[in-house]
Order: structure tokens, then sequence, then C-alpha cells
């Protein structure tokens, strides 16, 4: 599949993966610092904002359309930074395909399988959303606000609205492919033989994303990671603290 994506800056190349009902854009505090020394490549996955739309989506093909992009801009190598999903995504182009990847920063996910209820009524206002097609983005917010009680998720959410045509508010999110799979494949684990190059885990400190139960699990694929906690920060920790969270990843690619 032919990935939509961005490209900024010079110097080794960069691939950015954002999570679950995210878009290019999400990363954009972390791709900015890095372009003076990197080329950044941001992406769209498949079925989030302009990359095509599939009823197939597991981390196995996500993998492939990574390694499609690359063979397009003719990258035998690259680093990776994937956030939760994204981060499950460049977990298994590493260890799918792991002479494409010179070095792997996870954010806030571990190579383990996850209950399929972490993002309580999401789907479900998303969903609502698409049916709706609401008049405004005033609308779309009401209408997601029985749904979804915190303000800041909402406001992630809603930056996948795009005026259609008519007027009216669609989402730049593929729906029947995300929920399609969402119970079952996107909630799996990586899986493949362990990745020999370096790894670097970076958790929320307040995340239960990442736990010591997954310790075992995370060295078993991965003999050579290591992890960085930043203290106060959930799920979102690259934009409650992109100061920190840059930081540490510059130092790791340096």
């Amino acid at each position: 599949m032919k990935l939509n994506y961005s490209i900024e800056g010079s110097g080794q190349p960069v691939i950015l993966m954002h999570g679950m009902f995210g878009s290019l854009s999400n990363l954009g505090v972390v791709a900015r610092p890095l372009t003076d020394n990197y080329t950044v490549i941001s992406v769209d996955l498949r079925n989030h904002g302009a990359s095509p739309h599939s009823l197939e989506m597991d981390y196995a093909c996500m993998a492939d359309d990574i390694i499609e992009l690359m063979d397009d801009l003719k990258l035998s190598q690259a680093a990776l930074l994937g956030h939760s999903m994204g981060g499950k995504v460049g977990m298994q182009v590493a260890l799918n395909h792991p002479k494409r990847v010179n070095k792997l920063i996870v954010a806030d996910i571990a190579p383990v399988a996850y209950k399929p209820d972490r993002h309580g009524g999401v789907l479900e206002g998303l969903t609502a959303l698409a049916e709706k097609r609401p008049d405004s983005r005033k609308e779309a917010d009401q209408l997601l606000t029985t749904f979804v009680d915190e303000p800041s998720i909402r406001a992630f959410l809603l930056k996948n609205l795009i005026r259609g045509a008519d007027g009216k508010f669609d989402l730049r999110l593929y729906m029947d492919g995300i929920i399609g799979n969402y119970y079952d494949t996107l909630t799996l684990a990586p899986t493949g033989e362990p990745f020999p190059g370096p790894v670097l885990f970076i958790k929320g400190e307040d995340s239960a994303y990442i736990q010591d139960k997954h310790r075992s699990e995370v060295l078993r694929l991965f003999p050579h990671a290591q992890l960085k906690v930043i203290a106060k920060t959930g799920h979102w920790l690259h934009a409650e603290k992109p100061g920190a969270f840059n930081k540490i990843v510059r130092s790791f690619l340096d």
C-alpha cells in the first residue's frame, strides 16, 4: 500500500509512525527538532489520514507498508519511531525486516496483547460522527461529548474531521477497516525472531501500557532494549513533555 507521507530535513532517515486514530501531524512536535540533522519521514498509517483504505489491517501488512515506502524512497535502512499502535508497527518491521532497521524507538507500548477496551467510547463516538456527518466542528464536539468525557481526547479525535464537498464534515479515518480489526488483530502482540539491533522504549510514568511484567517479553524479542521513563506523564508523553521526550530521542539517535 502506498502510504501518504511528508519529508523534512536532511541527513540519516527517521520514520515516524503515529498511534490509533492519529495522523502524521501528531508527531510534528517530535519531527521538527530532528530536521536539522535527520531526514524525517512522517507517515499516515493505512486507514488513517490521507493514506488508502483497506479492510485488511494487521501488524504484518502495516509493516509491509513501511517497507514499501522505504523501497519507493530507496532507503536501505532507517531508524523508526512509533507511538502506541505505531510503536507496534515499528516493532513488527524490526522483527520481520531486521536488516532494514538500524535503530528502533517505541513510545509507551509493549510487545504484548492488550484487552480491547482501552479506548472507552471512542469507537462508538467516531462511528456516530461518521454516520451523522455534522455541519460544524461545534456540532461534532457536542456529539462526541456523549461518548468521550475528556476534552483533550475529543480535541485529538476531532483533528480527523475534513469538510466534504457538500459542506458537511467527514472523518479521515476508515472506520470499517479499524473496527473490523480492532477487537482481534490490532490488540495482538508483534511476533517474530528477536531483533538484534538497538531499541529504546520510552514510558510515561503514569501510563499502564508498559509494566514490569512485560520486561521478560520485551527482552526476549529485543535483547538490547533499554527503557527510559518520563516522570508525571501519561500515554501521550510526547505531547505532555515534548522537551524531555525529544531530548531522550535525540540522545538515542545521535
